[in-house]
């Protein structure tokens, strides 16, 4: 027996076409991770922006525009507000706080928050609804701060 390769002379090594097939599949994957929207999310969480939980109409609140007002975020949970990519949640009566609503883990977008926690629906993730660290992984990273004004029953993304 030769020790030549049996391979035909010009085809790619059969290592290259493995790597290739594995990218792409990898590839795959991450893109669906990332494509959620957070439209699987239950209602109560979800906001299309204007305030009303999920009616028609309403624009993106730019920075000073109303998101809610105060009587919309349950005590000791929230709403996904997800054209403005934010989460508000209130973790103590009167207590407002906002976060990034895009998992640090892969980019899914958050959709539930309940009993004080906020919860990724890709790889089950979890964050604190007082502060955003991450309380169960694959997360490691906690959620960003947004900056957020209550005034009056208003609560405005600032």
């Amino acid at each position: 027996m030769t020790s030549e390769s049996l391979q035909p002379p010009g085809s790619p090594a059969r290592r290259t076409v493995v790597a290739a097939v594995g990218a792409a599949g990898l590839a795959a994957a991450l893109a669906a991770c990332g494509s959620d929207d957070g439209a699987s999310g239950s209602s109560s969480t979800q906001d299309n922006g204007n305030g009303n939980g999920g009616g028609s109409g309403g624009g993106a609140a730019a920075g000073g525009a109303v998101l809610a007002k105060t009587a919309d975020i349950p005590e000791g949970g929230g709403k996904v507000f997800a054209s403005q990519g934010v989460v508000v949640t209130q973790p103590t009566k009167g207590e407002f706080k906002a976060f990034s609503s895009k998992c640090t883990h892969q980019g899914c977008a958050v959709n539930r928050i309940a009993d004080g926690v906020i919860s990724c629906p890709c790889h089950k993730s979890e964050f604190s609804a007082t502060d955003g660290s991450v309380k169960k992984g694959p997360a490691t990273q906690p959620l960003p701060a947004k900056d957020i004004t209550v005034s009056g029953e208003e609560i405005t993304l600032a």
